[in-house]
């Protein structure tokens, strides 16, 4: 589970006088960083099979998925006004069809070496690839749904080690597999 943080409830973007404020990053140690974040497209089981097959008219929907997350991630600070735009070391988007939930699991995974977290880059990436899958498949299936963004697990920095309860560790699939 997570490791206590001196500034547990504390909110660092807001300054004395509760103005918000990008937090002074720049004193603090580099640090390797890796958050995976997770969510869920729901969609009528068709729209689910149409995506494995790759049978949709505008093309294969994983991997455009994958490269939305992917650059997602880097531009996450221009989605976040209060982010800081950091360097990347990788991104990786794993989608994982889920038969049994009509579902279409999607996880990223961020890595830097960096004096700040990426857990922005983790969630807006996986965001993306969800947003992107409903894109592509909205005109045969309307009623899709992005679903439960989290952050699933993240290590490195001051505050160390989170392990959503119920996610698996790095690497490992989601609940339900491929």
């Amino acid at each position: 589970m997570s490791k206590e943080s001196s500034n547990e409830g504390k909110l660092t973007h807001l300054d004395d006088q509760g103005h918000a404020r990008m937090v002074n990053v720049g004193e603090k140690p580099l640090s390797h960083r890796r958050c995976v974040a997770r969510c869920e497209v729901r969609m009528e089981p068709a729209t689910l099979e149409r995506i494995s097959a790759g049978d949709l008219p505008k093309g294969d929907v994983l991997a455009v998925a994958r490269i939305a997350g992917i650059q997602a991630a880097k531009r996450a600070a221009d989605w976040i006004p209060l982010a800081h735009p950091l360097p990347i070391d990788s991104v990786e988007i794993l989608l994982f069809p889920d038969s049994t939930q009509s579902c279409l699991r999607v996880q990223a995974t961020v890595e830097s070496h960096w004096r700040t977290g990426v857990e922005m880059e983790a969630l807006v990436a996986a965001s993306a690839a969800g947003l992107t899958v409903y894109d592509m498949c909205k005109a045969i299936d309307r009623g899709m749904s992005l679903e439960n963004v989290r952050l699933a697990s993240k290590t490195g920095g001051k505050s160390g080690t989170f392990v959503r309860e119920g996610e698996g560790e790095f690497g490992q699939e989601p609940e339900g597999g491929r």
